[in-house]
């Protein structure tokens, strides 16, 4: 048996026909799309086609999607840039996000925080979902802007944001972080509600180092990168061509084939949980149920069952050639255990024997029996 890769919430393996379309522009295409040459504008040529392919696919205007570095970056951009901006032009300065946002949001927030703009993070429930409600009986006079991550990229849960949209002030701004959920599901962002959604290349098989903020018209916005008068002087910086390109072909390849691969996910994921089944004495549970999104798997060994040390298990399924995560991130070297089922309310000692599986289209069947019969040793390895 190879090597057998189910961290692709992290990311996934570049899809060859994408290093394809990216190669022309790191040879003979590398002109920088500022210049006004003929070298220049071949690779404006690229950058501008790369942003009509992305703006159709998520149902908006290409003039309102923004390239970054990353998907981190877009949170940066869109938080920083919304809530700064609606402070100067209306006064307001009040954020509500959840407890269970990725790190780029909930840090950008401690940061606004530390600017003197007050911040409201929702609970969540059991299920590491965010209800709506929670969400709006924060709100009141001073809500400039709200941010709810689609789907949760530790549990997989899928955060209700049309009906969130449909709950809220309409002079309230709403993004949500969709690097999960992009190029999985449909993320029509008129369907959503959204002001603003956020998303990144290499978790659909594109490039490392390139992302994009779509932000609706007439949302206010300043930019975060000074420097330069690239993106509609909304973010400095000379384009990543290649990259850019490589992240249109993603998304094309991806509308062609994600309710296929969607369909052949969720039978893998139905595979591993029937599997779980099989093995569970109650012992372990699994998080984020109903599963509605097939990408991602996350269990729990509880600590009256186990000796919950996620390094040595982690250790354990990579020496057995399994790569997965714990879904949290690794801090000084020190892994810990999920802040999203710590804010669930789980247990430290139950949240630190959290494994996260996350499966993408290039999976097999096969791998996942073979996971699965590793996972029968692994239970009776660290077993008490």
């Amino acid at each position: 048996m190879k090597n057998i890769y189910l961290d692709n919430a992290a990311t996934t393996p570049t899809d060859p026909r994408v290093v394809e379309k990216m190669l022309p522009y790191l040879n003979e295409y590398f002109g920088n799309p500022s210049s006004i040459h003929s070298y220049g504008r071949k690779a404006r040529v690229a950058v501008e086609e790369a942003r009509e392919v992305i703006a159709e696919f998520i149902n908006c205007k290409a003039g309102e999607i923004y390239f970054t570095s990353s998907g981190t970056e877009a949170n940066n951009f869109v938080l920083f840039g919304i809530a700064k901006t609606e402070l100067i032009e209306s006064g307001r300065k009040s954020v509500i996000t959840s407890l269970s946002e990725h790190h780029s949001v909930l840090e950008t927030c401690d940061k606004l925080a530390d600017e003197g703009f007050t911040i409201h993070r929702a609970a969540v429930d059991k299920n590491t979902s965010v209800p709506p409600r929670n969400i709006t009986e924060l709100i009141d006079n001073d809500t400039s802007l709200i941010s709810v991550i689609h789907v949760n990229n530790e549990t997989g849960i899928i955060n209700n944001i049309e009906e969130l949209s449909a709950q809220k002030p309409l002079d309230i701004f709403l993004h949500t972080d969709g690097v999960q959920s992009f190029g999985k599901i449909k993320t029509d962002v008129n369907q959503l509600g959204v002001d603003a959604f956020t998303a990144s290349a290499h978790k659909i098989r594109g490039p490392k180092g390139v992302g994009f903020a779509y932000v609706k018209s007439g949302t206010p916005l300043s930019p975060l990168i000074f420097g330069g008068a690239q993106e509609r002087n909304r973010r400095g910086g000379t384009e990543n061509v290649p990259a850019i390109v490589g992240f249109a072909e993603a998304v094309k390849i991806a509308s062609k084939e994600m309710h296929n691969n969607y369909e052949y996910v969720k039978s893998l994921q139905k595979r591993f949980l029937e599997g779980l089944s099989s093995l569970n004495d109650n012992s372990f549970i699994i998080n984020g149920e109903p599963h509605k999104f097939p990408y991602i798997t996350s269990i729990t060994l509880l600590s009256g069952y186990y000796n919950n040390d996620i390094e040595a298990i982690l250790m354990y399924l990579d020496i057995n050639r399994i790569a997965v995560s714990s879904g949290a991130a690794c801090t000084s070297g020190a892994l810990k255990p999920s802040h999203v089922l710590l804010n669930s309310g789980m247990k430290y000692e139950d949240a630190a024997g959290t494994i996260r599986f996350s499966l993408g289209a290039t999976n097999t069947p096969e791998e996942i029996d073979y996971t699965l019969d590793i996972l029968k040793i692994l239970l009776r390895k660290f077993r008490k």
